[in-house]
């Protein structure tokens, strides 16, 4: 340990709690029961660290002297079991001190400067963590869960032993939770099962994770899970001659062959059993895979070896071999699969790995401390795929503050259902189920997801929305011009590229904010006579005053503000004449007089000019869909930049009553840069093939359809096709528009401006 601890034992911790009773000699032989647990288990720890755990005891038994559990037990029982399974997974002697030391901090009023006085900051840290942990409470709303979830991840992304002694700590109570008021087993098995037992699974812990949903079901659905059990327990006993009869022939093959394996039966949990049978619409009686083998083999090799004497043995059933070793699961998983057809017609299904495969498939990343004498090889991967998620847990909290939108991040990447697909140079990558080439961009670098520009899979172009599967062969082409769309946040399934895509698009809003806040309030101030906004300098007074004024922190930061429609520019404008006024610098009386006539007192701030390359910061009101050509107006929206809307809009109109000084001055540029969305509604006479010469009068006429709605038919056999068409201004839609009304069966075209959809 690289913390010398202390030998004195505490001298000072809080008087037991009134209500605790004597301690009957039950009780003092049940914790001197357990303290042999844990000390039968410290071989692997040198004595000077033996030494140190005891320390660790001593003074937990003393903190909690005279604390009772609901069991009546002595409370230190708790904190030496818990230490008894984090011993199990091999952890280092900080981790056993702070799992015996987890409650002393919370409940018996020691300071985390007692615990770095007599065990060192590291423990100190382990024991501080887990404390916070205890305080979280995974209520119901999600605002609340996001924020403890978070904080939780986090701690166990700077420390991994932080969650795995809260998992041993959860296994424990959980196990002693039918002890607790019935009134708390639904929210303990509820939060048990929804958050740790998840993670259990994210980190490897298999046998945790198991555990953690069998107790989670029982407590959660006591009928159901005695139920079943008494069919297991029934089943095990019809099938006891099957199972003697696999065991048998197993012994006998490979004894044959002088292969050397020890064999284990493998049953499946009560909960899992549940979950297939209501997942697949099963009866317990058609669930087969309920017993199997776990063949357990020295060498690598081995493993493929035992799966061609298993194959000669029983027959396999086509399309249940899976191989987990060449490419192991997310969690670092690694076993051969298969199903045969075992005695009397009955499938088994076998799992063949090796030592160190069977010790990461059941322990994950707490193999990195339990197996030091195998190859790095075996653990070692695992281990980096633990950490690769823990760091990347890190990397989404360092882009993003908000807890709801991280809880959202890595809630998709709890329970990865794994698919496998390969770079062009034969790299095996493990995505989520429903990963999208752009996912796959993002997994092997962020700046090749930001600069994608298309995609091929297995050599044949794709869209980058297209769904991955097994065995692809992904190639991305990107662009030093590509940026990323936000339209690819619909699709994208892993938090890493969701988090990074919304990184970019955050920091493009901003920039392009600040810039239409400059914009904004250099026309605002020259209504107000002033003809350019002054420049700021480290010791600008005006500019000191003026951030003041409005309490934001940098000049970019108000612009922002100003841009985002957070403040409103002429009220800055005003404030900053009066401080400029105050320093000697008059108003321009020919400018204000020319402004003012200009822009007219029905609109309180200046005009904006748009050609349509503004992108995030400008947005095209979708209730009447304005085009180059339209008379418009812009709108302000509080937080979400500006909005233009044509100005016979109904919305607008609403709005102007109700908000008029957000309103402002906005011109088309004499040539804007693209093309924009608009609704027309063309009403038909209904027949064969109509639908295509309308479409086809749209394509000649140059325009871009990007969505159709067709209503239903009327009585009189006439139906109106609603479209939204991308064109470049007013005139080329009245060129189609001519164009369709001269078009057989068309009735009437029209612009569609629906005012009770998407205002602004």
């Amino acid at each position: 340990m690289s913390n010398p601890v202390k030998p004195e034992l505490a001298t000072s911790v809080r008087a037991p709690k009134p209500a605790a009773r004597a301690l009957s000699s039950a009780g003092i032989n049940a914790a001197a029961a357990s303290l042999a647990s844990l000390t039968s288990k410290l071989d692997y720890l040198s004595p000077a660290d033996v030494t140190s755990v005891r320390l660790a005891y001593r003074f937990a038994d003393q903190a909690h002297l005279g604390q009772l559990r609901n069991s009546g037990e002595p409370y230190i029982t708790h904190p030496i079991a818990v230490a008894v399974q984090c011993a199990e997974w091999k952890l280092d002697a900080q981790a056993l001190m702070a799992a015996l030391l987890h409650d002393a901090m919370e409940d018996c009023g020691i300071s985390k400067s007692d615990l770095i006085e007599r065990f060192g900051p590291a423990v100190a840290e382990l024991v501080d963590g887990l404390t916070k942990l205890e305080k979280l409470h995974f209520n119901t709303r999600e605002e609340n869960q996001a924020e403890s979830f978070r904080k939780m991840l986090l701690a166990m992304a700077r420390d991994v032993r932080v969650i795995l002694i809260k998992l041993a700590d959860r296994t424990h109570n959980m196990r002693t939770l039918s002890d607790a008021p019935r009134e708390k087993w639904a929210r303990i098995a509820s939060e048990t099962i929804d958050v740790y037992a998840p993670i259990a699974y994210r980190l490897g812990l298999n046998q945790t994770y198991r555990e953690l949903q069998d107790l989670s079901f029982k407590f959660l659905n006591p009928w159901r899970h005695a139920i079943l059990s008494k069919a297991v327990a029934k089943a095990r006993s019809r099938r006891r001659d099957l199972i003697q009869k696999v065991q048998s022939d197993l012994d006998s093959t490979f004894s044959q062959h002088k292969m050397p394996v020890r064999i284990a039966g493998r049953e499946k949990t009560i909960y899992s059993i549940y979950k297939k049978m209501d997942e697949k619409n099963l009866s317990f009686a058609q669930v087969t895979d309920i017993y199997g083998f776990r063949i357990i083999v020295p060498h690598l090799i081995d493993c493929y070896t035992a799966l061609g004497l298993l194959h000669q043995l029983y027959k396999p059933v086509p399309g249940k071999f899976k191989d987990h070793i060449a490419i192991s699961k997310i969690n670092g998983y690694q076993s051969l699969h298969t199903t045969l057809v075992g005695p009397s017609g009955i499938n088994v299904e076998f799992q063949l790995r090796t030592e160190a495969m069977h010790l990461v498939a059941e322990t994950g990343v707490a193999a990195h401390w339990m197996y030091k004498e195998v190859s790095h090889g075996d653990v070692g991967e695992n281990d980096r795929m633990g950490s690769k998620w823990l760091q990347s847990l890190l990397d989404i909290q360092d882009e993003n503050r908000d807890a709801t939108e991280f809880w959202e991040h890595v809630k998709v990447d709890l329970f990865p259902d794994a698919v496998y697909v390969f770079t062009p140079k034969s790299q095996i990558m493990a995505m989520p189920r429903g990963s999208t080439v752009i996912d796959f961009a993002y997994a092997i670098h962020s700046n090749v997801g930001d600069r994608t520009l298309s995609a091929k899979i297995n050599g044949e172009p794709v869209p980058l929305r297209t769904e991955v599967k097994n065995g692809d062969v992904i190639e991305v082409i990107t662009s030093a011009e590509a940026t990323p769309n936000p339209a690819w946040l619909s699709f994208v399934r892993t938090a890493r590229a969701r988090s990074k895509i919304r990184q970019h698009l955050r920091t493009l809003a901003q920039t392009e904010s600040e810039g239409l806040g400059e914009r904004l309030l250099a026309q605002a101030l020259r209504a107000e006579g002033i003809e350019n906004v002054p420049a700021s300098t480290p010791d600008s007074a005006v500019w000191d005053k003026l951030l003041r004024f409005s309490g934001s922190r940098t000049r970019a930061e108000l612009m922002t503000d100003i841009g985002m429609g957070k403040r409103i520019a002429t009220i800055v404008a005003k404030r900053l004449a009066v401080i400029l006024t105050d320093t000697g610098e008059k108003p321009d009386a020919l400018l204000l007089t020319r402004e003012r006539f200009v822009t007219g007192e029905h609109i309180s701030q200046g005009g904006v000019t748009i050609d349509g390359s503004e992108s995030t910061s400008v947005i095209f009101a979708t209730c009447c869909r304005p085009i180059p050509g339209d008379a418009i107006v812009g709108y302000l929206g509080r937080g979400v930049g500006l909005t233009i809307h044509t100005s016979d809009c109904p919305v607008a109109k609403k709005l102007f009553k109700k908000d008029s000084e957000r309103f402002l001055s906005v011109d088309w540029a004499d040539e804007p840069v693209r093309s924009f969305e608009t609704g027309i509604v063309v009403t038909v006479n209904n027949g064969k093939g109509v639908l295509a010469r309308v479409a086809n009068v749209l394509a000649n006429g140059e325009a871009d359809i990007t969505h159709i709605d067709m209503v239903n038919e009327s009585a009189h056999g006439v139906m109106d096709l609603r479209f939204v068409i991308a064109v470049h201004d007013v005139n080329q839609l009245e060129a189609i528009f001519k164009n369709l009304r001269r078009t057989p069966a068309v009735v009437k075209v029209q612009r569609s401006k629906n005012a009770s959809t998407n205002g602004p």
